[in-house]
């Protein structure tokens, strides 16, 4: 037999896959309803710039620790005598011995504590007088401030001024923009997507602002512009209209009287675009609110349908569905729904657990009546094996009684010989 010999050749070739599409019929978080989530003071992470201070407050502090360091200096330039210089008798040096004893004594029995800094409390309520420090809320005076008292008051306005900068920063960054550049930045903070078409409208605007109406060529521009926008007619109506206003000399009549009306029919566009975006901006903060309030109404009965849930179900259920904790590959953040949904999809994938979950969600109806038929199922089996188990267990205590009742039988002993028989 002759042996038939195929080749076989691979070709192979560069092909771009484009994950995102693989995986965009997949559900991710994305799909998951959140509540607005805002910045709060527990999410900054920044430094304290303490650049603040002025200059002339830093000289005064040094003025005041220079003058205390000169009043200590007069107050110890006596004490630097030499040893030779110093005579001092037994009866002396007993009688200063006996004071410090009895100031030491006296020492031990007043209170102890912080002694206050001197001249710390005038430099600080200067402060306060000049608005350059808050003091705090409470009613202890300034003179009887510790240095700890002095230290947190300190950070404290530190603080409340990084926080007064990252308040005023964005409002002053967002100012400085052209204004073309503060509408896409409020489209995109209320939530927009479409930014072509937005930069197209603006760019409409701009080119409609820059027209000059003393120009032939932007006079013709401007009057096809807006006959088109008005819907006037065809684009040969509409250049036959040109050619008579260009022979009887009104194109510029014609382009300034149109100019404003086009300029104002541009930025409508604009405004509309971030009026639509405004309006979808309102109704998701209005659906997030109405989504807490409706999980919160759902289990603060501790019950969910039938099932009576505890406290720290309760917990978790509400926690897992308002709290977007957890990262998604969206790019932003989920709650515990979203985030097991991707777990199970794409990170440790559980495709019965996901389909089980898509079958409650999808036929709450059938898929109850499932589990409870099998919940069924497993009691009958459990009552038939009790029934089984009882059954054999009064065959065997049935048996025991009957044994048990039986009458014994009276019995003789046997002897060789009968005292009956006859001899």
């Amino acid at each position: 037999m002759t042996e038939i010999e195929k080749t076989v050749e691979t070709i192979v070739h560069d092909v771009d896959i484009n994950l995102d599409e693989i995986f965009s019929g997949a559900p991710d978080a994305g799909s998951i309803t959140l509540p607005e989530k805002k910045p709060n003071v527990f999410s900054r992470d920044a430094k304290v710039d303490m650049s603040f201070l002025n200059e002339n407050d830093t000289n005064k502090l040094a003025d005041v620790n220079n003058e205390s360091v000169t009043e200590v200096q007069d107050n110890t330039t006596d004490l630097s005598l030499k040893e030779d210089d110093i005579n001092i008798s037994k009866e002396e040096i007993d009688e200063l011995l006996n004071l410090e004893a009895e100031e030491n004594n006296e020492d031990v029995s007043k209170k102890r504590g912080r002694k206050p800094i001197s001249g710390m409390a005038d430099v600080v309520n200067k402060l306060i007088t000049e608005n350059k420090l808050v003091g705090f809320d409470d009613e202890k005076p300034l003179e009887e401030y510790s240095t700890k008292d002095f230290e947190d008051l300190i950070q404290a306005n530190l603080e409340e001024k990084a926080n007064e900068v990252r308040r005023e920063t964005p409002a002053q960054f967002f100012n400085s923009l052209p204004q073309e550049l503060q509408i896409a930045a409020k489209y995109v903070a209320d939530g927009g997507q479409d930014m072509k078409g937005l930069f197209r409208a603006l760019a409409y605007v701009e080119e409609s602002h820059q027209r000059d109406i003393k120009n032939e060529n932007d006079q013709v521009h401007i009057i096809r512009e807006y006959l088109g926008a008005t819907g006037y007619g065809s684009d040969s109506e509409i250049d036959e209209e040109i050619e008579i206003w260009k022979d009887l000399g009104k194109l510029e009549q014609q382009a300034s009287k149109f100019k404003p009306k086009l300029d104002k029919m541009q930025e409508q566009i604009v405004n509309s675009k971030l009026q639509e975006q405004d309006m979808k901006r309102r109704q998701q903060e209005q659906a997030s609110q109405n989504y807490m309030a409706n999980v919160y109404d759902t289990l603060k009965g501790g019950k969910i349908g039938d099932l009576t849930i505890d406290r720290k179900i309760q917990s978790l259920l509400y926690n897992g569905l308002v709290q977007p904790n957890y990262p998604s590959i969206s790019g932003q953040n989920t709650n515990l729904l979203g985030h097991l949904l991707e777990k199970y999809q794409f990170v440790e994938p559980n495709y019965d657990l996901v389909s089980e979950a898509l079958w409650l969600l999808a036929d709450p109806t059938s898929y109850k009546a499932q589990i409870m038929q099998k919940g069924e199922t497993i009691a009958v089996e459990k009552t038939v094996r009790k029934l089984k188990t009882t059954q054999l267990d009064k065959s065997a205590s049935s048996t025991e009684e009957k044994m048990s009742s039986e009458p014994t039988k009276r019995k003789i002993q046997r002897n060789n010989e009968n005292i009956f028989k006859r001899f």
